[in-house]
């Protein structure tokens, strides 16, 4: 996928692309001819402040529009629409980071990128955060629509240059009033992101509605899961998975366990889960744990994740010891902390029992700062 810069040529291609499609989050879901040749002549789509982008794919098929407006200011907004056709099959997010890669590359280094839309605009929001992107602002009955006559709550979204370029996502603290110290009484960071990405993943924190992805991963992925976990042993229910992801976000919230949430930026797939566990925070050290939705093995993700989730605890956590461990013979998994770079400690005989009764050994890796 790339973007293609717009041309006066190219008007009529313009035209039908506003006029053909229906954009039911925007002030005007239709607009007509018209408005858009008015629009084009009074530099709506090409000036000094204003550049207009194609979205198009490998096969140079145009997919959506995007354009970029403040261009000289440091601080640039942006409209991206993606044609009727070609929504919901991933191009969004991948569009969006194709605009945050030409914004920070130009010459005179902007500051950030930001977009707004409507509240209840539930794709878009999705492409903001698949992108990188954060929830910065919500303004209550901001929006208002023409066309049903009424006002609707609006969000916005932005993303720094900082975080572009290192791959992290800093949420917005909203309880900084009440954040006065460095640490609370049991050592533990007060605030800290909830989600990052690396190059393929975002990586944040479970939610509740979460559940229909796990479930799905978990049921699909059953026989080869249940011979290593112990939580995979029996086959899965949705009201089961609801139950462990209300615990997974109070002990988030706590900071008593960290479940980390896997999915694929390029279209928004639940992959896996992991996560930082057997936390002591006075040290601090964790042990990562991880699985896999098993239609996904075999493309790196997870040694990606667990690469990015050691980053995270060492940069941001202050991590001064990081253990893996797995069984012995769970050959894929002894692989990524292998791979990158763990010193496997020790083995410990015994340690664990299998779905079918038997006693296993377990591998013990780590990481020290």
């Amino acid at each position: 996928m790339k973007l293609t810069e717009w041309t006066m040529q190219e008007q009529e291609e313009l035209i039908h692309f506003m006029t053909e499609n229906s954009w039911p989050y925007h002030g005007i879901p239709h607009p007509a001819r018209k408005m858009i040749e008015k629009a084009i002549d009074d530099g709506g789509y090409e000036s000094d402040e204003v550049k207009t982008f194609w979205v198009e794919t490998d096969d140079r098929e145009k997919v959506g529009i995007v354009k970029l407006y403040d261009m000289q200011d440091e601080i640039p907004m942006f409209d991206l629409r993606i044609a009727e056709r070609a929504r919901g099959r991933g191009f969004g997010p991948r569009a969006l980071r194709l605009i945050c890669d030409y914004v920070f590359s130009l010459p005179d280094k902007k500051i950030r990128l930001e977009g707004h839309t409507r509240q209840d605009n539930a794709a878009m929001r999705k492409t903001f955060e698949r992108a990188g992107f954060v929830k910065e602002g919500h303004l209550r009955k901001s929006w208002y629509s023409p066309k049903e006559d009424s006002y609707y709550d609006a969000v916005t979204y932005g993303i720094t240059r900082e975080d572009f370029e290192s791959g992290k996502t800093t949420p917005v603290e909203w309880n900084d009033r009440e954040i006065a110290a460095a640490a609370d009484n049991h050592g533990r960071p007060p605030g800290f992101p909830e989600e990052f990405h690396s190059e393929r993943l975002l990586i944040r924190a479970p939610r509740v509605e979460d559940a229909a992805d796990v479930y799905d991963a978990l049921t699909y992925s059953h026989p080869e899961l249940k011979e290593w976990l112990p939580f995979a042993k029996d086959k899965p229910t949705l009201e089961g998975v609801e139950d462990s992801l209300r615990g997974a976000v109070a002990d988030f919230i706590t900071r008593k366990d960290l479940r980390l949430h896997l999915y694929r930026r390029e279209d928004g797939a639940f992959i896996g889960s992991s996560g930082l566990h057997r936390i002591n925070w006075n040290v601090p050290k964790f042990e990562i744990g991880y699985w896999i939705d098993t239609r996904y093995t075999g493309l790196g993700y997870m040694t990606e994740a667990v690469e990015r989730i050691t980053q995270f605890a060492a940069e941001t956590l202050g991590a001064r010891r990081i253990e893996i461990r797995c069984d012995t013979e769970n050959r894929k998994s002894r692989a990524i902390p292998e791979k990158l770079g763990y010193e496997l400690e020790g083995i410990l005989k015994s340690d664990d029992v299998a779905a079918d009764g038997s006693l296993r050994d377990t591998c013990v890796y780590a990481k020290l700062k």
